[in-house]
């Protein structure tokens, strides 16, 4: 009896997928709930589980098909899912006294044990690496990301010390490897390249600046870092001043938690902020629901918990829709400034950048301070010059007392 593979649902306003990836071929054992196939949509991209335990007995869509909600992918015939066993080989003839047995060749390169995640396969695929000559320094020895960076990093180390005489000893001919390479963008990518320029050719985009003091947060998460990561088992950030200030300046300035929906505006009472990730296959913006109803520990958790998965591939569309504010952080980049885009239907995003220390004048005398730039790129058909700049000045204030935000001062 065979068990068909389909598409799933795809969520709301996502007709369509792309086959990005089959994990097994066809003649292979899968075990139930074991991930068989991966699909890219325009928001995210999906990991298919195997419906039952058994053998893959066909595969109708390759990859890079394009797929529907509830297509046929292929069939598993169920059962134990016991690979088929390869005929019995001739034994080899037995060696000659004159010429001893030749030493066993590995013809091919040895298998991986544990499975690769799919950001890590990305990784490997894309630099075009053997993953088996990666140690890995995960649980039960699995690859982890930064064991792929730090395997790129020294390959790129030995290419810059190998001598420069070895390096100019080019043989005619030699095949010096490709010097571009042409590969399909992903449904991915081409969403948040359809997303940007939408942006920008529906909204009037205007960014204003500001710039915050960070050493009063600095100080605050010296002072009880320790004692907050005890009790809540989380560390405490950065990010979660920001979403609270964010939240204080949108409740006093509502416009910049409004959209446009046709000839309307539409104002939202509930604050669903969203914070850019940057993963292996592109941005996403992941959605901290009713943050204004949560504490300091839940956003870390929150946040913590979503770009983990973000980067692992493993974030479902209901949670990258519906946000009504966005904050990026550019600094993670070493950004020191930059004007974001708007993230539609959203009316503006704050940018943060690079913690600088720099001469400040306080109180008439000279200090060194922790500072950070500020961005608010908004819309300026739903929003006046006037409220970006106060919306703005608002946040630095909170961060820079952020007492007044525990006080709701």
């Amino acid at each position: 009896m065979a068990t068909e593979i389909r598409v799933p649902a795809l969520g709301e306003s996502v007709a369509e997928a792309t086959v990005a990836r089959w994990l097994k071929a066809v003649g292979e054992p899968v075990a139930r709930d074991e991930i068989i196939c991966e699909l890219e949509t325009d928001k995210v991209a999906l990991e298919l589980p195997a419906p039952v335990a058994g053998t893959i007995e066909a595969i109708d869509a390759g990859e890079g098909d394009t797929v529907e909600a509830g297509a046929i992918l292929g069939r598993i015939a169920e059962g134990a899912g016991a690979a088929v066993a390869p005929p019995p080989s001739t034994p080899a003839p037995a060696p000659t006294p004159a010429a001893p047995a030749p030493a066993p060749v590995d013809s091919a390169p040895a298998k991986l044990d544990v499975p690769l995640s799919p950001a890590v396969q990305r990784l490997v695929e894309e630099n075009g690496l053997d993953p088996t000559s990666i140690p890995g320094t995960g649980k039960d020895g699995r690859i982890l990301k930064g064991d792929v960076l730090a395997h790129l990093e020294q390959g790129s180390a030995a290419v810059a010390l190998a001598p420069a005489a070895e390096a100019a000893a080019t043989v005619v001919g030699a095949d010096v490897g490709e010097r571009e390479r042409r590969v399909p963008m992903t449904r991915l990518r081409r969403r948040i390249a359809e997303r940007l320029k939408e942006a920008q050719n529906t909204a009037a985009i205007l960014t204003t600046f500001n710039e915050a003091d960070i050493g009063a947060i600095m100080a605050l998460r010296a002072e009880h870092r320790d004692v907050f990561e005890k009790k809540h088992g989380v560390r405490l950030g950065f990010m979660s001043f920001f979403v609270k200030a964010c939240i204080v300046a949108l409740k006093e300035i509502p416009e910049v938690n409004a959209e446009i929906e046709g000839d309307d505006l539409v104002y939202k009472n509930y604050y669903d902020i969203g914070v850019a990730v940057g993963t292996p296959h592109g941005l996403v913006v992941p959605v901290v629901r009713n943050a204004d109803g949560l504490g300091f520990a839940e956003i870390e958790k929150t946040i913590g918990d979503l770009g983990l998965r973000a980067r692992d591939g493993k974030l479902g569309l209901d949670e990258m829709t519906g946000g009504t504010f966005t904050v990026t952080n550019g600094g993670v980049y070493g950004s020191l400034l930059s004007t974001p885009i708007l993230n539609p239907p959203q009316s503006a995003i704050l940018g943060m950048h690079k913690i600088q220390e720099r001469p400040m004048v306080v109180n008439g005398n000279v200090e060194v301070r922790p500072m950070m730039y500020l961005a608010l790129s908004y819309d300026h058909r739903v929003i006046d010059g006037r409220e970006a700049v106060t919306f703005l000045v608002r946040i630095k204030e909170c961060l820079e007392n952020p007492q007044r935000m525990l006080l709701d001062l």
